[in-house]
């Protein structure tokens, strides 16, 4: 909210808030850090599970003691290097916010020790004593071996890269550890085995990495599509489309592919852009004669398409890693799916021209009207978003929270959620 406080503040007052940034970029670091514990606690993070889920469950079991450890390892390495990090933030100031930056930086101190009790608490809830002795007894092992052969790797020179982040990674991958952790305990043992660099440097890129606000509108971005599931704004784009176009032979996949291309220039998660279309549309197109895998198809391809429509995480997480203009790529990106657009609706008219899929009765002039004039917050939202961040107005990171705490925005959306909820029922019960 302090960054939507800024905006309107900077663009409205003439009043730049200029504590806004720092605010922002302490708590994000806290939230990231906070976040990483929850998630390892719901098993939620990031991983592969095709050999964990492919083994006896015993063996399963034991793997995830495995990674569990190497999870502890991980935060072993990084509790010093973080603590020696923490001391030299503490004597720097921030500027606006005028208190140390030891406040926000131990933030990577405290979720590093709650990511090892937590996978210490899931050894003790998952792991038997045999299993976890001998999964101490392979860890401890490869650590022993790399620890001695520590001469070794020092004059292979850069050759070393290839068992620390192809043989380690990849092991670290199959047998089902987090990715994050997988790559940090390579970097982490490579550093620490090969090189005479100090540890801290890492830490100081992690923080860099989790401080840079641009990221902060990915999680903005995923909230305002949820919010946009919620207050059913996707079922008044959709209900919209469909009774422009849904009559026609076909039409509910023209409508499908409209509403991923307008949902997606609101939301960045295309999960939850799938999750708002998909069951608007997909009751009525099975009852007109359309084969699942068709509707799948068509829903992922559709999802794909619209991977570039700002405001794309890809496009964002992009130009947080490159410094790339945000204003280049949400302008770049625009074209591409446009044309990938056009070639589906190409596509879906060639499958559908022969296909006895039907078509509802068409939808009279004034239920046009009326299902336009309810969904026109939500398709001027996705230009009004690419608006501000091309012309300046707002950040990437702002524009987000702009759609996220407008709540005369959200108050029309759920006002035209239930008054438009049943365009496509209507239409189907007419073309019965």
């Amino acid at each position: 909210m302090h960054l939507f406080a800024g905006v309107v503040s900077r663009y409205v007052f003439d009043s730049p808030l200029m504590w806004t940034d720092e605010a922002a970029n302490f708590l994000f670091l806290w939230l990231s850090m906070l976040g990483a514990v929850v998630a390892l606690r719901r098993n939620e993070h990031m991983r592969l599970t095709t050999l964990v889920n492919a083994v006896r469950p015993e063996w399963g079991q034991w793997l995830g003691t495995v990674g569990a450890l190497i999870v502890i390892v991980f935060v072993l390495e990084i509790l010093l290097p973080a603590a020696q990090y923490l001391n030299v933030q503490a004597s720097t100031e921030l500027i606006t916010l005028s208190i140390s930056d030891g406040y926000r930086v131990v933030a990577i101190l405290v979720g590093t020790a709650l990511t090892a009790i937590i996978a210490l608490l899931r050894l003790l809830e998952t792991t038997t004593l045999r299993g976890f002795a001998m999964a101490v007894a392979v860890v401890g092992a490869t650590a022993w071996v790399l620890w001695l052969g520590q001469p070794l790797l020092i004059t292979m020179g850069h050759s070393n890269l290839i068992l620390f982040f192809v043989v380690i990674v990849a092991a670290c991958v199959v047998i089902g550890v987090p990715i994050a952790f997988t790559f940090g305990i390579a970097t982490f043992s490579y550093l620490a085995l090969t090189t005479d660099l100090p540890l801290m440097i890492v830490v100081n890129r992690i923080d860099d990495g989790i401080s840079n606000l641009l990221l902060l509108a990915v999680p903005m971005f995923v909230v305002l599509g949820l919010l946009m599931e919620m207050t059913g704004i996707a079922r008044v784009m959709v209900n919209f489309l469909a009774a422009l176009i849904g009559h026609v032979k076909g039409g509910l996949s023209y409508v499908l592919l409209g509403a991923m291309y307008l949902v997606s220039g609101i939301s960045g998660s295309k999960a939850a852009d799938m999750a708002a279309v998909a069951p608007i549309l997909f009751s009525e197109m099975l009852r007109r004669g359309a084969h699942p895998g068709e509707l799948a198809s068509l829903l992922a391809t559709s999802s794909a398409m619209s991977e570039t429509i700002p405001p794309s995480l890809v496009l964002i997480t992009i130009g947080s890693v490159t410094n790339i203009s945000i204003v280049a790529l949400f302008t770049g990106g625009l074209l591409p799916a446009a044309v990938a657009a056009l070639g589906l609706v190409i596509v879906a008219w060639y499958r559908s021209r022969g296909a006895d899929t039907g078509g509802g009765t068409r939808a009279p002039i004034p239920h046009m009207a009326r299902t336009f004039v309810i969904a026109v917050p939500g398709l001027t939202l996705p230009f009004v978003i690419r608006a501000a961040v091309i012309g300046g107005v707002a950040t990437a990171t702002e524009v987000s929270t702009v759609g996220v705490a407008t709540p005369r925005f959200w108050d029309s959306s759920s006002t035209a959620s239930s008054t438009g909820a049943g365009s496509i029922r209507c239409s189907s019960t007419r073309s019965r």
